[in-house]
């Protein structure tokens, strides 16, 4: 008998490949070809089909494969309240190259705020994967994420001369984004990126990471694999 409701016997992180029409519509936006509102209708279209996609390989769940994010940690981070995406010298050494020169630096007091663009995103997520009859999934980066590259220097000594209060709000921050994704239809989530916390130089940086969760499924991104049909999972 199939299961229902997660966990489920098959599962995904949820990170997909994007597809040459997103890359194409974000090349065109840069350039001033096309407006941001034109990029969505190229989203929605794109994720409609990727959740369909997932379902018709047996997938009980769905995500919307990050199609709107441009990084998948700095577009969840940077709309935090206290939270900044800025431009530093050098971007990150990946894989051979490195990447565009962007972080996410904490600058205020840490919250989640009600109008975070994510939940709208999940929201239209959930309402194809109920067109599609799978679980919708959300993804958002482990709490370890935010400070895991920056350090020390990338918070405000201002706003937290005390570092265990960071750590603390960082925690209320992630409980809070939790219930919000719950409250919005959300049952299953993926908070990827854990394995930062092997560089923290502080054993309660661990806290943060471990803040608890309201939703009734919570998967770690313990390993990646790349499957034939080109998921990810």
């Amino acid at each position: 008998m199939q299961r229902t409701k997660a966990p489920f016997r098959a599962d995904e992180v949820g990170s997909l490949l994007r597809p040459p029409k997103i890359k194409e519509a974000r090349a065109k936006l840069e350039k001033g070809e096309i407006s941001a509102a034109d990029l969505r209708k190229v989203e929605d279209m794109e994720i409609e089909k990727v959740v369909h996609k997932q379902a018709s390989i047996g997938l009980r769940l769905a995500t919307d494969g990050e199609f709107r994010r441009s990084w998948w940690h700095f577009d969840f981070l940077s709309h935090l309240t206290g939270c900044e995406l800025f431009h530093p010298d050098e971007g990150i050494q990946f894989a051979g190259i490195q990447t565009r020169h962007d972080a996410v630096r904490v600058i205020g007091k840490l919250d989640f705020p009600d109008d975070h663009p994510m939940l709208e995103h999940f929201k239209f997520l959930k309402k194809h994967c109920e067109i599609a009859h799978v679980v919708p999934k959300m993804t958002i980066p482990s709490p370890a994420v935010l400070h895991f590259r920056g350090g020390r220097k990338s918070i405000s000594n201002e706003v937290y001369p005390d570092i265990e209060v960071f750590f603390e709000d960082l925690a209320k921050t992630y409980r809070k984004a939790v219930k919000a994704f719950y409250d919005a239809g959300c049952s299953s989530t993926t908070r990827y990126g854990l394995i930062s916390a092997r560089r923290m130089n502080s054993t309660r940086c661990a806290r943060a990471a471990r803040a608890p969760t309201t939703c009734r499924k919570f998967t770690p991104a313990s390993s990646i694999t790349r499957s034939p049909n080109g998921l990810r999972t």
